[in-house]
């Protein structure tokens, strides 16, 4: 027994010799290579980084401009808010309302009976910032998305107005929710109803917000921003509302506009109280308005999707986008000024637009009077231009012919 167990220690010793002779022989093999540990992936980009595509918008103005929805009223409205829940429920958006609801009621007046009937609804939904000290404040991000539905047995499919702006809130709403970095600042998306009759969902919102006021930090809505004033050549976005706020006036200058977009910034008092942002600016909320203008089919049964320039669509979004994660994001918020200063931006673009409309190229047809109007227009702004000053009566002279000219022109 002794000795067969020495035999057996010494196999053992052998075997345990001999490999430890082919594992270091192995380690000394210039062809066996070392397993590498992987490479770290690199950190997700935040959503307002990644350029808006035409493929992310063009679905939203297809389906809320389509033969379903009868133009966007009665029936057809009630169909376009419950697509926009649908939206924000996909991108797992808090319900905005009481009774953790997505719709706020739109009353009308009392009947007979002092009952007050359902005459539309707004859409919300937010995310709530990550910052225990900002999530408080609120910046907002809206789009109307009701139109004139059928009229004399027509539908006005209401493409450009406003499915391109729904388009582009929903898309922010979707980026901005589903992004790694989550914004500073709540963000609150609402769908407005009843804006062509009077702004009715936007008062009604502001009358009744889900939190005070005074906690809307900025408040930014799209109404048209797929086609070109006049449908001249113009690759513009008009921004306005900047100039009753300085921050947001340097956002956008810090931002500057996208490949193939010119910013054309004008005061909304040139223009006076078109969309939603009225009863905000009235409560002094700073705010932006983007549109690309009115068109000759604006109001029209023509305002349909394949005539949208979805390139434009998604680039005004991405600008949009931009803004929002910078206002979202930074530490100061915009304030609210009442004066308006000359600004010599509003004189580059009427400038702009007179002299696209005196080129021939542009077709666009002007009686003797008009022509002499834009003629005198594209005169003063040159004077002012090679000036570099603007004065308070050169300015007051600019916003009335602004306003003739959208009203005989456009």
């Amino acid at each position: 027994m002794t000795w067969h167990r020495l035999h057996c220690v010494s196999v053992l010793c052998c075997f345990v010799a001999l490999f430890s002779l082919q594992r270091s022989s192995w380690a000394e093999d210039p062809q066996q290579k070392p397993v590498e540990a992987p490479e770290p992936k690199p950190a997700e980009k935040p959503a307002w980084e990644s350029p808006i595509q035409p493929k992310d918008v063009r679905p939203h103005i297809e389906f809320l401009a389509g033969e379903k929805l009868n133009g966007r009223s009665g029936a057809g409205a009630r169909a376009a808010a419950e697509y926009i829940r649908d939206r924000f429920q996909e991108a797992k958006l808090a319900p905005l309302f009481g009774d953790k609801s997505y719709f706020q009621n739109i009353p009308g007046r009392a009947d007979e009976n002092g009952e007050k009937p359902v005459v539309g609804r707004n859409v919300g939904g937010w995310i709530e910032g990550s910052d225990p000290k900002l999530r408080g404040e609120f910046v907002i991000i809206s789009a109307h998305y009701d139109h004139l539905g059928v009229r004399n047995g027509k539908m006005y499919p209401g493409a450009d107005d406003n499915a391109s702006g729904v388009s582009m809130m929903l898309e922010l709403a979707r980026r901005l929710a589903t992004s790694s970095t989550k914004p500073k600042r709540s963000i609150a998306f609402v769908g407005f109803d009843l804006e062509e009759r009077f702004l009715w969902g936007s008062r009604w919102f502001a009358a009744h917000p889900p939190w005070p006021m005074d906690q809307v930090k900025m408040f930014i809505t799209a109404d048209m921003i797929g086609r070109s004033l006049g449908d001249l050549p113009l690759p513009t976005v008009f921004v306005m509302g900047s100039e009753h706020s300085p921050q947001l006036a340097g956002t956008l200058d810090r931002i500057g506009a996208p490949n193939g977009l010119e910013i054309a910034r004008l005061g909304i008092d040139l223009i006076g109280t078109r969309s939603d942002y009225g009863p905000f600016r009235d409560r002094k909320v700073p705010f932006l308005f983007f549109s690309t203008g009115e068109h000759p089919d604006y109001h029209s049964p023509r305002d349909l999707p394949d005539r949208i320039d979805y390139e434009k669509v998604a680039r005004v979004s991405g600008l949009a986008l931009k803004i929002v994660a910078d206002v979202a994001n930074t530490g100061e918020a915009p304030e609210w000024i009442d004066s308006i200063k000359p600004n010599l931006d509003e004189a580059h673009t009427l400038n702009r637009i007179t002299k696209t409309l005196l080129n021939p190229e542009s077709n666009h047809p002007l009686t003797s009077l008009q022509r002499l109007i834009v003629t005198q227009a594209r005169i003063k702004t040159d004077q002012i231009i090679k000036r570099g000053t603007i004065t308070a009566t050169e300015r007051t002279w600019l916003t009335r012919l602004a306003q003739i000219m959208m009203l005989s022109i456009f």
